[in-house]
């Protein structure tokens, strides 16, 4: 089958020959064919020379490049993109580990497979598919995952039914694709926690979180403790081997009572904890000096520049109470999930609420994202978790 061409304008192929892995539909200058969302294209510079391979999709990012070669991207090109991710996490210890048994094992760009995320959960993988052309190979994919895992594998789970474009018009339900499981408990530095795949937020664990609870920990002996926006209270597990009391706040119900669970996982009937059912702004309204350590981990603000702006103001009206609110000498723990908040975008936010307190506030660690999330050098939007420790006098 003839494969529709892609040919850019004059100029709008610089990023393209610098890797980068997304074509937008602005640097089009003309369709030759009819591609269908989803179809393999390729695409060509002002004077027909070959730039790359991709999955076609209407919408602002028109093109996700899968190889910048003349290749056939069949069982044998994936295998090998998967293999060599499942390499590099065997290389960050993560693959034989004893201690953690819960990590990504394919990101997206990160991994040369754009529009793929695949989550490993103690011998169960989560799909979270974000284009079209990706979701019509969900079952290669997952009967290649068990070549490639081979025992280690016990089930495949596809997650996309919100991540794929909202402009497709496949209508995703989430399901088993291989296997199935009862309910899950995984491992992660040693420490219990239950998932709900099923319900849970991304693909049921926030893995990317993971370097930085284990920082946590560092900050919070003897400490009064409090985990804002906590959903199922993973950074207050951390807290609680070394804290003096930790408080889990989080608006949704359910989130409330798996932390409970996973508190109970790792410490039994711990009297340290207490989880609160509450609106997070409205619990940082009036707590001043109750707390040396807060964690500020919020959803994503901004999920497309349009609400930027807003997102932004978001983020400095949380830090303003946070910093205003910490007992002196505390430290906050902020974030930011939002791709298009870039880090300085969110580092100014931040600095706006501490002028605005007029307390005297150091950096002492910017964080990110863990190894089993890289980032692609030609595709820095991949770097989408950003975070600052601050100590605040």
């Amino acid at each position: 089958m003839k494969r529709a061409k892609i040919v850019l304008k004059s100029g709008k192929d610089q990023s393209i020959r610098r890797y980068h892995p997304w074509i937008f539909s602005g640097a089009i200058k003309k369709i030759f064919g009819n591609p269908l969302e989803g179809d393999l294209v390729e695409v060509f510079d002002n004077k027909d020379n070959f730039l790359a391979l991709g999955h076609y999709q209407p919408g602002s990012i028109a093109v996700r490049i899968l190889s910048f070669e003349q290749t056939e991207p069949d069982s044998a090109f994936f295998t090998e993109k998967i293999m060599k991710a499942v390499a590099c996490r065997k290389y960050l210890g993560l693959t034989e580990s004893e201690e953690t048994n819960v990590f990504r094992l394919v990101h997206a760009e990160g991994d040369d497979l754009p529009g793929l995320v695949i989550d490993y959960y103690n011998g169960v993988a989560v799909l979270q598919i974000h284009s079209v052309g990706m979701y019509r190979m969900r079952n290669e994919i997952a009967n290649l995952l068990k070549i490639v895992l081979g025992e280690k594998l016990t089930a495949v789970y596809d997650k996309s039914e919100d991540t794929l474009p909202y402009m497709s018009d496949i209508r995703e339900k989430n399901e088993y694709l291989l296997g199935g499981t009862l309910p899950l408990t995984v491992m992660e530095k040693g420490l219990l926690f239950n998932v709900d795949l099923i319900s849970g937020q991304k693909t049921g664990f926030f893995i990317d979180q993971r370097e930085n609870r284990e920082l946590l920990t560092y900050f919070t002996k003897g400490k009064d403790v409090l985990n804002l926006f906590g959903y199922t209270g993973a950074f207050s597990v951390y807290a609680l081997k070394n804290a003096r009391l930790v408080h889990t706040v989080d608006s949704s119900g359910p989130a409330i009572d798996m932390a409970d669970e996973n508190v109970r996982l790792n410490y039994k009937n711990d009297k340290r904890h207490r989880a609160i059912k509450e609106d997070a702004f409205e619990f940082i309204k009036d707590i001043k000096n109750k707390y040396d350590v807060i964690i500020l981990d919020p959803p994503a603000f901004a999920k497309h520049n349009k609400v930027l702006s807003n997102a932004l103001q978001g983020y400095k009206r949380l830090n303003m109470k946070a910093i205003e609110q910490v007992r002196p000498g505390g430290i906050i723990f902020t974030f930011s999930c939002s791709q298009v908040v870039t880090k300085d975008n969110f580092r100014k936010s931040v600095f706006a609420a501490a002028a605005n307190t007029g307390r005297k506030v150091r950096i002492l660690y910017q964080m990110s994202q863990p190894p089993d999330h890289p980032v692609n050098i030609y595709h820095p939007e991949g770097e989408y978790l950003k975070g600052l420790v601050l100590h605040v006098d």
